[in-house]
């Protein structure tokens, strides 16, 4: 077994040969640079400030859900204002002791210093006014704590279903590759059916599944029907009527209320604390949309890993811990496993931009995560609806499509480039 474990160390993956061949691919491609660090940046922005937009108010509101809504809609701080109904409506927003504060200085009364527009008392007006770095939402709240709430779920959605997709997709296609024959091929027509369901319609599918699945566990629907119809069988058997139990609901109204009534006092609506592992509706609706995401985006892994696992069961080292007494998965984990560190670090690459985007997407179509929690996708969904040809508040709509761009460009620059870096095909030239 050492003379195995030897040989599987020798073919695995040189980690100075490895790092060599990215610092090599960085040179080739400069933008590779920029997009690890706009990656970096994301991460960092959105994912360390989260306990602070995630953190409460005094009044207990969380951070990224604060905002007054007299104050929605207001442009980005660098913006200039220009418009005059707009400048009127900034004044307003303004507090009456400020106000009275400027005009004591100007020799102006309240009433004329709102409606100032222009001169040094207009200058101070525009210092007071609400300010908000990237602007805000239609509720008056900060666009900017939105983003970065938004792009921690988004991101953490994201990696972690792409990471649980990975996984299932190795496992996979490690089976499938090592045992071969019939079950191999049994395995691979399996991922051919799934690949010609329609993607995206199947992750939809199952998010509304989900969360209907949720639905009637907490408001017990089902329970209080079910009861309801047994006792309207058990009457109607009383009253010597041969029939459904529906047909005696329907014509008899005042049974029916009656029976509802009990039936409302008998099965009450459930808390969201009930919810399995405690994590309330929100947390479910995010575990669900995690795990709906993460069951239909393995497939291309599986059968990148089972190829590479046909082409490294024939290899000596295998052989010798086959004929060593090796069992089939200690083979996969101690010997098989480490030469597909490569593959499987490009796959999970390039398998996260996608995850991220079908979250945005499902949360852009109203069912993946709910308002109030933000996340790109919805973020560009409220966004999308502000563009009219009256007054287009823009900015709800350029910053969260922006970030989601930016991000799942530099995702796939650096796919590619780590691809190429442990591509042999890549690195001699050849055909890929």
């Amino acid at each position: 077994m050492q003379d195995a474990d030897r040989s599987r160390t020798d073919t695995s993956p040189n980690p100075v040969n490895t790092a060599r061949r990215w610092r090599a691919a960085l040179r080739r491609r400069p933008g590779t640079i920029l997009g690890v660090g706009v990656l970096a940046f994301m991460f960092a922005a959105c994912v360390l400030s989260l306990p602070w937009t995630i953190g409460t108010m005094r009044d207990g509101t969380p951070r990224y859900a604060d905002g007054v809504p007299a104050q929605g809609r207001v442009a980005p701080a660098f913006w200039p204002v220009r418009d005059a109904g707009e400048i009127a409506r900034l004044n307003a927003m303004i507090p009456e002791e400020t106000l009275r504060e400027i005009g004591d200085r100007h020799g102006l009364a309240p009433e004329q210093v709102v409606r100032a527009t222009s001169g040094r008392a207009g200058m101070e007006l525009r210092g007071a006014w609400p300010s908000f770095s990237l602007g805000s939402d239609p509720l008056g709240r900060s666009l900017l704590i939105r983003l970065l709430a938004g792009g921690a779920i988004s991101l953490t959605i994201g990696v972690a279903a792409a990471l649980i997709s990975v996984a299932i997709g190795t496992a996979y296609g490690m089976t499938a590759g090592y045992v071969g024959g019939r079950t191999d091929a049994f395995m691979m027509r399996v991922v051919d059916v799934l690949y010609g369901v329609p993607y995206i319609l199947l992750v939809v599918l199952l998010a509304i599944a989900s969360d209907a699945v949720i639905e009637d566990y907490l408001d017990r629907a089902p329970e209080r029907r079910a009861w309801v119809e047994a006792n309207a069988a058990e009457e109607a058997r009383v009253r010597g009527i041969t029939g459904a139990a529906r047909d005696l609901l329907r014509e008899d109204p005042g049974l029916a209320r009656r029976l509802e009534a009990e039936a409302s006092a008998r099965f009450p609506l459930r808390p969201e604390s009930d919810l399995p592992l405690g994590l309330g509706r929100r947390g479910l609706d995010l575990m669900v949309l995690l795990g709906a995401i993460a069951s239909v985006s393995w497939l291309t892994t599986a059968r990148v890993v089972r190829g590479q696992v046909m082409s490294l069961r024939s290899r000596a080292f295998v052989e010798a811990a086959r004929a060593l007494g090796a069992s089939g998965p200690r083979i996969m984990v101690r010997h098989i496993l480490p030469n597909l560190a490569g593959t499987i670090a490009v796959y999970t690459t390039l398998t996260v931009p996608q995850a991220i985007l079908q979250e945005s997407f499902l949360s852009f179509l109203g069912i993946g995560v709910k308002a109030p929690l933000p996340s790109w996708g919805n973020l560009a969904a409220e966004g999308l609806s502000e563009l009219n040809p009256y007054r287009s508040h823009w900015w709800l709509l350029l910053f969260p499509c922006l970030l989601l761009a930016g991000t799942l460009l530099s995702l796939n620059v650096v796919g590619e480039a780590l691809r190429e870096s442990l591509d042999p095909r890549a690195r001699r030239g050849g055909p890929r």
